[in-house]
């Protein structure tokens, strides 16, 4: 079998000798070239074809976003973001998964060298995800003014160009009904793809997307901006409330609970399931014995298996269930692992999604839209 060939680009030579070291000790990828600079490294795309490039966001002479940019435009292939752990390096990240790489990996806040030997393995998962991704050209922005150019997109569903209205009302009284929506690789890109479109009034939705510390927050914000719901990082012992979307803290477990009659969010530092913490099964879980039938669960785009095997519980309780489907999903690792144990009811291409969300509970409360 083929190795997986990656270029590493990265201003600094520690960062690109540890990079080397940790893909070359790995039997299937090598490294077949560094580069200082996206200058260096735009020659050495033209003479080694690499099948996957690591990318640091701030170099000299070109940054990484304005090299990413033009790649896209001019020779889009799968790249993998090494990316600061600060404010500045979350927003900047985003703006990467916009332009189209596939993921990101963090870099080591303190002590470089030991960080770095310690998140191998999630480099190696990163570089094999984006090796097997269904790569595209250049994803819709995520600004405001740009979100209405998504293609397809229902009228009745589509954002307004300006700040989203909100409703002081929802129509959902109580918190009874749920969407629990698990993604991995290209789940960001896909997660705003379905909560831009939801209406104010949807149900609450609480998320799990794999994502280290220190993103999430961000990650919320930008996704506030441009919805009709209300979207944040969750907290924990907050209540969840219809017209919201609560977002799982990088590195934590999103858990559903109730209490009484209400649901509530729980944040867990319990050990990783499936390597990952957060989990889309403890979410899941979590969710079929705190909501079951009242729930949908919704697999998205990503690499591995997690959320499959809690998909199913979910399934059991009564919950409809729903995976986004092979030909538009980044990477379909985990909706094909719960679709393969009879976890799905329906598979949906990305875009019609919320559409069939929408559907669904108003076919459950006998709600009409005009």
């Amino acid at each position: 079998m083929s190795k997986i060939r990656v270029l590493v680009v990265d201003d600094s030579a520690l960062i690109r000798n540890l990079m080397k070291e940790i893909i070359d000790r790995t039997e299937d990828m090598e490294t077949v070239g560094v580069a200082s600079d996206p200058l260096v490294a735009r020659e050495l795309i033209r003479t080694l074809d690499p099948d996957v490039i690591t990318l640091d966001i701030e170099m000299p002479k070109m940054d990484g976003l304005d090299f990413l940019e033009r790649l896209m435009r001019l020779r889009p292939m799968p790249v993998v973001m090494v990316s600061t752990l600060t404010e500045r390096g979350a927003e900047a990240t985003f703006r990467a998964l916009e332009l189209g790489a596939v993921d990101f990996v963090a870099k080591p806040k303190l002590g470089i060298t030991q960080g770095m030997g310690d998140c191998a393995a999630e480099i190696r998962e990163k570089i094999r995800a984006a090796a097997s991704s269904r790569h595209l050209r250049r994803r819709e922005s995520w600004s405001v003014q740009d979100h209405s150019r998504v293609v397809g997109q229902p009228a009745s569903l589509t954002p307004s160009a300006a700040q989203p209205c909100r409703s002081a009302t929802p129509r959902t009284s109580g918190t009874e009904k749920i969407i629990a929506i698990g993604a991995s690789t290209g789940g960001t890109e896909a997660i705003r793809e379905v909560l831009s479109r939801l209406p104010a009034d949807s149900p609450a939705v609480v998320i799990t997307q794999h994502m280290p510390p220190g993103f999430t927050k961000n990650f919320a914000l930008r996704l506030d901006s441009l919805c009709k719901i209300n979207v944040k990082e969750a907290e924990h012992g907050e209540r969840v409330l219809p017209g919201h979307a609560y977002i799982a803290p990088g590195g934590r477990h999103l858990v559903l609970a109730r209490s009484g009659a209400n649901y509530v969010i729980e944040i867990s530092d319990a050990a990783p399931v499936n390597r990952h913490r957060p989990s889309v099964d403890v979410l899941f879980a979590s969710v079929a014995a705190s909501a079951g039938a009242n729930a949908i669960g919704v697999m998205l785009t990503g690499m591995g298996k997690d959320g499959a095997v809690a998909m199913l519980e979910l399934k059991n309780k009564g919950a409809h269930t729903i995976a986004q489907d092979e030909s538009s999903c980044v990477v379909f690792g985990m909706p094909r692992e719960a679709i393969a144990i009879g976890a799905v009811e329906e598979t949906v291409g990305l875009s019609h999604i919320a559409e069939r969300l929408v559907s669904k509970f108003d076919e459950a409360s006998g709600h009409v839209r005009v």
